[in-house]
């Protein structure tokens, strides 16, 4: 069954065209683009007319590509900055003219267990012996860090426990580092560590985090920090896809972002132009999740709910 999924985040709509079957998954085409959609949501509580404009752009675009790889099926899901905005009508129906489907606003806990079934799908290997887990250990913590939310999922085959707390690298940036200097000041980044301890107290008394064995990463912010601490000449999905970094690593390319200027970042060689201003906040959810749970490393996923959004049309 060929399958079309779209998710459209914060910060970015993503695509992936793919062929389903019962036990594979096998991309045909794979696409993103950073449109902004939850620009200024968090201060005004509306989507702009420009960030619609950017959005409806790239699902334009995306459509021709669907209707010319012939997928028989469309799911589009929509999360944070939409479940936020007063005036999501205008983005429902702009979306449903596009692709002749309404996008599905889900919840918190529904975009949680997409993440966990899209990044813990081909993670988990049995062996056909002993049916005893291969590769990194169940339970697993699955952290999507978006635009506007993070979602912590915990559970091992399926999802047991999640939550969605209002921490993201756009939503932070433009709290308190949009105009914080470039490198941000020390009070600003005091403020985004603030929040994001706030967060990860709710995350700690609302979920069994401390249970989980495999911190399992997934979003842009996560797969960035990974390309610059491998060392990628480029952009490179295949290998950070499943990489393994380290809590040391983690800790020193954030202390390395949050120390350069945006045309530094901008000057790095995975670093998407969408990303450069935002990645500071992403990388400092990473930094201090790693710590206050003293994981040893993060797992790198490249599939997340997109791909959970393909698996659950199947």
């Amino acid at each position: 069954m060929r399958v079309a999924a779209v998710d459209c985040g914060t910060n970015s709509v993503r695509l992936l065209v793919a062929d389903v079957g019962d036990d594979t998954l096998t991309d045909v085409e794979r696409r993103m683009e950073i449109v902004r959609l939850g620009e200024g949501v968090d201060r005004t509580g509306r989507l702009s007319s420009d960030a619609l404009e950017r959005t409806f752009g790239a699902m334009l675009r995306y459509r021709e590509l669907i209707d010319r790889h012939g997928a028989t099926a469309t799911r589009v899901v929509a999360t944070s900055a939409t479940r936020d905005a007063d005036n999501r009508d205008r983005f429902t129906d702009g979306v449903r003219e596009i692709f002749g489907v309404a996008p599905e606003v889900v919840t918190g806990a529904e975009e949680a267990e997409l993440s966990f079934s899209g990044a813990t799908r081909g993670l988990l290997r049995l062996s056909p012996e002993t049916e005893v887990p291969q590769g990194p250990l169940p339970p697993y913590l699955v952290v999507d860090i978006g635009g506007g939310s993070t979602e912590f999922v915990v559970g091992s085959r399926h999802a047991e426990a999640a939550i969605s707390v209002d921490i993201g690298c756009v939503r932070l940036t433009e709290r308190h580092l949009r105009d914080a200097g470039d490198p941000p000041s020390a009070p600003a980044l005091e403020a985004v560590v603030a929040d994001i301890e706030a967060a990860l107290d709710r995350v700690e008394a609302e979920i069994p985090i401390r249970q989980a064995h495999t911190l399992v990463g997934l979003a842009g912010s996560v797969t960035t920090v990974a390309g610059i601490a491998l060392g990628l000449p480029e952009y490179d999905s295949a290998r950070i896809h499943h990489s393994r970094i380290s809590a040391a690593q983690v800790h020193e390319v954030t202390r390395r972002l949050l120390a350069m200027t945006h045309g530094e970042r901008a000057a790095l060689a995975v670093m998407h132009p969408g990303r450069v201003d935002v990645i500071g906040a992403g990388a400092l959810i990473l930094d201090r999740l790693v710590r206050r749970f003293a994981f040893s490393q993060v797992v790198v996923s490249e599939h997340d709910i997109l791909d959970g959004i393909a698996w659950s049309m199947a």
